[in-house]
């Protein structure tokens, strides 16, 4: 009996972070890092991205932000084949349209 061993897909997004000014605010959405982020799909990316803009030592030196929240926004750009916001919830990530960055 052969056993299929099957690769997960690793995908490159281009994300861009969104945050107002001022944490709790519900206009004024400015981009304040984008980067690229390595995924198997949305889900996971979203995961590696809240755990990378939440702990000190693993955020990159040249981000100035806050820590992620939330009310902050993910766009996640793939081309051609579309652009994705996720808005972070106290439940989690929730896929938004793009009207509610401004």
């Amino acid at each position: 009996m052969y056993t299929l061993l099957l690769k997960k897909r690793i995908t490159s997004y281009d994300v861009t972070i969104f945050q107002t000014p001022k944490f709790g605010e519900k206009k004024g959405y400015q981009d304040v890092y984008r980067f690229v982020m390595e995924g198997n799909n949305h889900k996971d990316a979203l995961h590696k991205v809240f755990q990378t803009f939440n702990v000190t030592d693993r955020m990159p030196n040249d981000y100035h932000a806050r820590y992620l929240s939330t009310g902050d926004i993910v766009l996640i750009d793939e081309g051609k084949k579309g652009q994705f916001y996720y808005k972070l919830n106290p439940q989690g990530w929730n896929k938004i349209n793009r009207i509610h960055v401004r």
